[in-house]
């Protein structure tokens, strides 16, 4: 008998372990999750957050479960995210589930304290019918350095290989009022960079009155909540920045110099099968009017690999793109056909095919990086310090650091000694606590 059940305490509960699978915005949600679970009283309880951007994506998910009830055979396990929402009977099936959540029930409070054995085995709304959404308030992620705040969800596009708008829903802003309050809660309580996020980012204020933009958001953030040292803004659609977010990216410090951008392609006839709203000389010529202006810059680029109809001219058309826009960060997916969208409909490319192709963006990829991390090395540097030993510059090259790490969720100063292939090596100089 344990010392606390001698004296008559109760044992302590198992604990709410959540999931997460996908993107930012799915960790940020999590986060969301844990504040209601522990609210509501839950225990012994497994999340799963879950992605449908590809059908790998679905497939991990429901791996996922099933090592969940391996390694907690007691536990009740809710379903939740993107493939729970589009796809809720799938997951109702699996034996291993006890519940399945939408993603709009998913961040109710009153969901999480209703979860009754006489309550429904699936709570999925139809998410086309959801018209708002509201500000959620986190500290910040756990475990990590730096905190999100979700300005925005759902998507109003419909390009031909997505599903992801059948999982979130049309386009909904978050109020700016919200944000910026939610923003200022996260600097006084010590947060020195603020990721915004959302599943279109640049739609933000599409919903609300007067369609204000993006750039009008992140510029009330930034006067109004001065003692924020970085802002971060996660991926965006490069066809849809506007004027002021530009100037602001220019023109404001604490804009972290790193940019995320939503390419896809770099052939014009597989853009517009994409049914994308960019060119490829679209795409190049904001790499390199963003360098212009700001020249430590580092951008990033999503790209899919073997979209149908992808020819090898094609493919190389895309191949080459990332020299002439200078790409630094390469996120290469291979295609992956989602039912129900039109992209599935198409004439495929052979899998292997779409691998190698694949595997050939990511080598690319693994070049440009390398020319980015030297570019570094000799200097020093200012970086936010993560756990484990890691941190990353305010481009986002990730650091490796050598010695006593300093205090993870602030900055330090490094010197930067050498690098490998994927990250810089990094001494700590001093540690800086304003």
């Amino acid at each position: 008998m344990s010392p606390a059940m001698a004296d008559g305490a109760p044992p302590p509960r198992p604990s709410v372990d959540i999931l997460t699978l996908g993107c930012r915005l799915n960790s940020y949600e999590s986060e969301v999750m844990r504040g209601h679970a522990e609210a509501a009283g839950l225990s012994d309880t497994v999340i799963v957050n879950t992605c449908a951007v590809t059908s790998e994506a679905v497939r991990q998910a429901r791996q996922a479960i099933r090592r969940a009830r391996r390694e907690r055979p007691e536990a009740a396990i809710i379903v939740t995210g993107c493939a729970a929402q589009i796809d809720p009977h799938a997951f109702a099936e699996m034996p291993e589930v006890t519940r399945v959540v939408g993603n709009e029930e998913k961040l109710k409070a009153e969901t999480f304290s209703t979860l009754l054995p006489d309550t429904p085995r699936v709570q999925v709304n139809d998410i086309m019918s959801v018209k708002e959404t509201a500000a959620h308030l986190v500290d910040g992620l756990d475990g990590r350095a730096r905190a999100f705040v979700q300005v925005q969800t759902g998507c109003d596009h419909r390009c031909t290989f997505c599903i992801i708008p059948y999982g979130r829903g049309n386009s909904r802003s978050v109020p700016a009022g919200e944000v910026v309050a939610q923003v200022q809660r996260l600097v006084a309580t010590g947060h020195y960079e603020i990721v915004l996020t959302g599943v279109d980012l640049t739609s933000w204020g599409a919903d609300l009155p007067n369609a204000p933009k993006l750039g009008n958001l992140v510029a009330r953030i930034l006067k109004l909540a001065p003692d924020l040292r970085q802002l971060r803004l996660s991926s965006l659609d490069a066809i849809e920045i506007d004027e002021t977010l530009f100037d602001l990216l220019a023109n404001e410090p604490r804009i972290a110099p790193h940019l995320h951008l939503s390419f896809q392609s770099g052939d014009d006839m597989i853009l517009k099968r994409m049914k994308r709203r960019h060119l490829r000389a679209d795409a190049i010529a904001l790499c390199e009017r963003l360098r212009a202006v700001r020249p430590e810059i580092a951008i990033g680029a999503d790209f899919i690999a073997g979209f149908p109809t992808e020819t090898d001219a094609m493919f190389a058309n895309t191949l080459a793109v990332l020299e002439e826009a200078q790409i630094d960060y390469v996120h290469a997916f291979p295609y992956s056909p989602r039912p129900g969208t039109p992209a599935a409909r198409m004439p495929q490319v052979p899998r292997d095919v779409v691998k190698f192709r694949a595997a050939q963006l990511r080598a690319g990829g693994e070049v440009r990086l390398a020319l980015r991390l030297e570019r570094h090395v000799g200097a020093r540097a200012l970086a936010l310090v993560e756990t484990g030993g890691r941190a990353r510059l305010a481009d986002f090259t990730p650091v490796r650091i050598e010695g006593a790490a300093p205090e993870p969720g602030r900055p330090a100063e490094f010197d930067i000694v050498s690098r490998t292939a994927a990250e810089l090596i990094a001494h700590p100089v001093r540690g800086l606590t304003s």
